[in-house]
């Protein structure tokens, strides 16, 4: 995808670089420890060369600031608005094609894409803050928004979702045997250490386009939200489902609904999340399980910015004319999309949320960890950073490949249900 940056005292070594990515670090001892990092310029550094107005959306975009760019202003309610507001348009424009026909069907592709995204912004950054009891940090109003939110996704009832999150992944059992998202890998998508980058890569792909994985995970979803829901949550559920039934008969709208809602909210939703899953915490390396406190919540999570170096000046014509289109093309159609529809929201700065779970300006989470990574707090090591959706995954692959098959030994794992299996799947 593109490069690998490591900044941190301790961490597992990088994977190689994909073509045409260099790789920023990679120079670790039997330790673990590293012991050199390479002075390679910043990715987003390069960008300053571009102009002025272009900076902001290169921001959200990478999800990373240039050195001394001032805060983005941006708020809760930019969040929960903005995601509402992305599903609504999406199914209006998804509609449009569908009732028009003709050429105007391809409306359907960025409708879906567009609704998609605000599905994903709901989930990763509304109903995540609001199951912390962080969101506009009024409690009742926030577990008012998250039941609602999961009641229109479909996802774990939040009541349930609160408890298990902040009690089994937001403690010392983070990534151990009894964090949903080890048991995810492991168990849902039978993955184990010792296996390399290239299986784990075929087995995920072959997951994403299985019928009866999608079936599965659909079954489950629905059922992690309706067991242990009260009568509220199921009555909110009910209520939009069969609103949307109603409304759908009336108007001769099935076609939308399945298209516009339906297809994003499950086959999509779930290939984003399963994606989304592979990128979120690495394995600690052999030896070092049992480290705890900051020094292991740190190491366990790094950010995954998207987007690559400018390229360099001083070539001829024709070699700068192909590397600002491949640059351009890149961008466009590869880290844009994975930044939209996959890393979405405050995903890109994950170790942020991890060290400060209840940090007050999480809505400005691109500025604040900029801010925290400068200098981070009392006993908390340096940051870590990957470059590339790709490049994240694979890296992830590899410190599972490199862990202790006998720490993470999937038979040791009691017996878990599909239903508590797929709810770690956006843990």
């Amino acid at each position: 995808m593109a490069n690998v940056a490591i900044r941190s005292r301790r961490h597992l070594r990088c994977p190689r670089p994909e073509r045409g990515g260099p790789l920023k670090a990679d120079a670790t001892n039997t330790s673990g420890q590293i012991s050199s990092i390479a002075a390679l310029a910043d990715p987003r550094e390069s960008m300053r060369r571009l102009p002025a107005v272009m900076q902001t959306p290169l921001t959200l975009l990478t999800g990373k600031p240039y050195t001394g760019q001032p805060t983005i202003g941006l708020s809760a309610s930019f969040h929960v608005v903005g995601a509402c507001t992305s599903m609504m348009i999406g199914l209006v424009v998804t509609g449009a094609g569908l009732i028009e026909g003709g050429a105007w069907i391809l409306l359907f592709l960025p409708g879906v894409a567009v609704t998609l995204h605000g599905m994903r912004n709901v989930r990763m950054m509304v109903l995540h803050q609001a199951a912390h009891k962080n969101l506009f940090n009024r409690p009742k109003l926030d577990e008012v928004i998250g039941r609602t939110c999961a009641a229109v996704l479909l996802v774990q009832n939040f009541t349930r979702y609160s408890s298990e999150h902040t009690g089994d992944h937001h403690s010392r059992h983070h990534m151990t045997l009894r964090d949903p998202t080890v048991q995810a890998f492991l168990i849902g998508l039978e993955l184990e250490p010792g296996m390399s980058r290239k299986a784990m890569w075929r087995r995920v792909l072959r997951k994403l386009v299985s019928p009866r994985f999608h079936a599965v995970f659909g079954i489950s979803r629905i059922r992690s939200f309706w067991t242990g829901a009260d009568g509220i949550d199921r009555a909110i559920a009910v209520a939009v489902y069969t609103c949307a039934a109603l409304v759908a008969t009336l108007t001769g709208g099935w076609s939308v609904f399945i298209v516009g809602w339906l297809v994003p909210l499950f086959p999509l939703f779930q290939i984003s999340n399963t994606l989304r899953l592979c990128v979120k915490h690495t394995f600690p390396a052999q030896g070092a399980e049992t480290i705890t406190g900051k020094e292991r919540m740190a190491s366990l999570t790094n950010a995954i910015f998207l987007g690559e170096a400018l390229p360099a000046r001083g070539s001829g014509w024709p070699a700068q004319a192909f590397g600002w289109a491949r640059w351009c093309t890149r961008m466009m159609f590869l880290h844009l999309p994975a930044r939209y529809l996959v890393l979405t929201g405050d995903t890109v700065c994950h170790d942020f949320h991890h060290r400060h779970p209840r940090h007050k300006a999480w809505f400005n989470y691109i500025s604040a960890r900029e801010l925290d990574s400068a200098s981070p707090g009392p006993g908390w090591p340096l940051y870590t950073e990957v470059w590339g959706l790709g490049n994240a995954i694979s890296y992830v692959f590899d410190s599972l490949n490199r862990a202790d098959i006998t720490v993470f030994d999937r038979r040791q794992i009691e017996r878990v249900s599909s239903r508590a299996l797929f709810t770690a799947f956006d843990d």
